[in-house]
């Protein structure tokens, strides 16, 4: 008996210890779970504000885009021909009607020793196909083909109403794609998991095919090709990054000029034309209401369809407030087109009754747009979802309204729609739902930050008007990264551009931290700090959150203020100009890319020292900067390398670029 109690108790010790390891098991388990979890935690709240400190950047561009519109308009109808391109790429010379450019193309040899696709018109499907292995494979089309192109897409939209009505019958879904950006890796792969445009496999594609990506020309031409192709089953909606004032800021007249040299200007010139073309807006079935950004509580679909869309080359032009009150007198001026507004039903076309909407009649003047159609126009391609109810001005971007549930559902009641799908805003899974569902956003731009930040979506719209959401991300680098990298990756690129914000604002935030500094310490509260940051830089950030990433404290807590700039510098030593001249330039560096290639007639990216003295003191006195003569031509002869009295604004750009210090490159 007293061998099995002991057994007994040698057995309990066992249990005793199995217990044991269990019991820490599952308390290292909980504490790696924590860790986890925590771990987690502290990557999404990086994520969350390295993603707004993008977007706010982002729409603070484009809010100073829009405030500098006067001054840009004054620079091209000054120093550009009055219809030219905004980057002067037709020089006054030339002929401005486009009509004229119209068979510039038959002036252009093809080579024998040109190796990509030659189109032949009217196009097939075989030459869209051409287009999409040559452009994988890194290849240009010819001029000769893309000015025919152009030719050709123009023609076909001004066939188009303003506002597209399409029919899906009960065989066939529709596709809707959002931004694009240049990025041609995105579309390959909307193609590749969802085919091809046809006639059962139609598409609408809303707006903003150019700009920030490399290969926006490519997606113009593959998007017209198929246009050209499918001219009821492919639908494409103007955004409001089609405007060559858009496209000198943002990259595509850049990509264009690289890419196209000697045509480049023709090319440029044509797309202006071909992008006041593009229809505003396409409605599904009399239900789904299609348009890039968005509506106003002013927004009039009937006023709208009605308007010549065509003389709205640029929305950063907006028109003289004396002819206000001819916009306010009635209907917009008609649209020049032989055809009245068309639905498409299964590749038919049928006239629309006057229920539907109204008619469109023949033109009757070719004046400027009404400050009333700009903008209406305006509205639609620049406006932004909210979850309060009212439309106010959209303050952050510049440009069009924010636009609350109360006036997405007055605007359903009085055309009796059900659904608004609008694109223009980043989202990270590539689509958002606002408005209780009645307002999806789509957007097919993935990695449109840094590789990894977002994904990009498409809609399938099926016949009983229910969205399906298929999302994507093309994968370059993101494979080789984990999670944990590729967060880094995106926070440290966030930091890296707010802080070169932040050191182009240094005059403005010093004086802004000194007002809290009465005792110039060098120090003020977190709270303090916060509200100078966000007093001068306007760009609604956690800037609590971002203090460590910015600036230093003392064991105190206070904010050593100056420390925000400690680790910044201009990447060209600049030791004898104004320190206040430097900052300006680093400040605008964007704004005065737009204005040398204004004045950049040739496109050589040369431009005399006369002319930098002369475009510094126009922009100087706009923006009311005090510079003399002596620091501007102290300023140009650092930047004039090889001494030949001209200046290659790009490497003059490039050196008033903020860099972090140790990544400054050696002189």
């Amino acid at each position: 008996m007293e061998h099995i109690v002991t057994d007994m108790g040698c057995n309990a010790s066992i249990d005793d210890r199995e217990e044991s390891k269990s019991e820490k098991a599952i308390k290292a388990a909980v504490l790696i779970q924590k860790w986890y979890r925590s771990r987690r935690a502290r990557l999404e709240i990086s994520r969350r504000y390295s993603l707004s400190i993008f977007q706010s950047i982002e729409y603070a561009d484009e809010q100073d885009q829009a405030q500098l519109a006067s001054f840009f308009t004054f620079m091209l109808e000054r120093y550009a021909s009055p219809d030219a391109v905004a980057d002067a790429s037709i020089s006054p010379s030339v002929s401005h009607e486009v009509d004229s450019y119209l068979t510039e193309y038959e002036n252009i040899e093809v080579p024998d020793s040109y190796c990509g696709p030659r189109l032949s018109f009217p196009l097939t499907l075989a030459d869209a196909n051409a287009l999409l292995h040559a452009f994988k494979n890194g290849q240009l089309l010819h001029a000769h083909y893309v000015l025919k192109l152009l030719c050709e897409t123009r023609r076909v939209l001004q066939e188009k109403p303003n506002i597209n009505l399409v029919s899906v019958s009960y065989s066939k879904e529709i596709t809707i794609c959002g931004d694009l950006h240049g990025n041609l890796d995105d579309l390959f792969l909307i193609f590749y998991k969802n085919g091809l445009p046809s006639e059962k496999k139609p598409y609408v594609f809303n707006g903003d095919f150019v700009d920030r990506g490399q290969n926006s020309m490519e997606i113009l031409i593959i998007l017209f090709a198929f246009l050209l192709i499918y001219p009821n089953d492919v639908h494409l909606n103007r955004g409001n990054h089609e405007d060559y004032v858009i496209n000198l800021r943002y990259g595509f007249s850049n990509e264009v000029l690289s890419k196209y040299k000697v045509h480049a200007k023709v090319i440029l010139y044509l797309l202006q034309d071909v992008f006041s073309w593009l229809p505003l807006a396409t409605i599904i079935n009399k239900k789904v209401l299609i348009l890039h950004g968005g509506i106003s509580d002013t927004t009039d679909l009937n006023f709208l369809n009605l308007l010549e869309r065509n003389k709205l080359k640029s929305l950063m032009r907006p028109p003289k407030p004396e002819r206000e009150e001819q916009g306010k007198e009635g209907a917009p001026t008609a649209r020049p087109s032989t055809c009245a507004a068309n639905e498409h039903v299964a590749g038919k076309t049928r006239r629309l009754s006057s229920s539907d909407f109204t008619e469109l009649s023949c033109p009757n003047t070719q004046s400027g747009p009404t400050l009333k159609e700009w903008k209406q126009v305006m509205d639609i391609l620049w406006s932004d979802p909210r979850m309060q109810n009212g439309c106010i001005p959209n303050k952050r971007r510049g440009g069009g309204c924010y636009f609350g549930p109360d006036t997405t559902a007055r605007l359903f009641e009085r055309y009796n729609l059900k659904l608004l799908i609008r694109s223009h805003e980043f989202k990270r899974e590539g689509y958002e739902l606002t408005h209780g569902g009645k307002v999806i956003t789509i957007f097919s731009a993935s990695n449109y930050y840094e590789e990894g930040s977002n994904k990009g979506a498409y809609i399938r719209l099926n016949p009983d008007l229910i969205p399906h959401f298929v999302q994507y991300q093309v994968r370059e680098c993101t494979d080789k990264q984990n999670y944990l990298e590729r967060m880094k990756t995106i926070e440290l690129s966030a930091l890296q551009i707010l802080r070169e914000k932040i050191f182009a604002h240094r005059s403005t935030l010093t004086e802004a931290f000194e007002k809290y500094d009465c005792d110039n310490t060098g120090n003020i509260s977190v709270s303090d700090w916060a509200a100078a940051m966000e007093s001068v830089l306007c760009l609604e950030l956690p800037w609590r959150t971002l203090l460590s990433h910015l600036a230093k404290t003392d064991p105190d807590g206070k904010v050593d203020y100056m420390s925000c700039f400690h680790n910044m510098e201009i990447a060209q030593s600049t030791e004898e100009v104004q320190p206040a001249l430097v900052e300006t330039l680093c400040k605008y560096r964007k704004e005065l890319e737009v204005i040398f290639n204004i004045m950049d007639e040739d496109h050589s990216g040369l431009i005399s020292f006369d002319e930098f003295r002369k475009t510094w003191r126009i922009f100087s006195s706009h923006l009311g900067i005090d510079a003399y003569d002596a620091s501007i031509d102290k300023l140009a002869q650092s930047i004039d390398y090889n001494k030949d009295d001209y200046i290659d604004f790009s490497e003059f750009l490039e050196a008033f670029h903020v860099v972090h210090k140790r990544d400054k490159k050696p002189t």
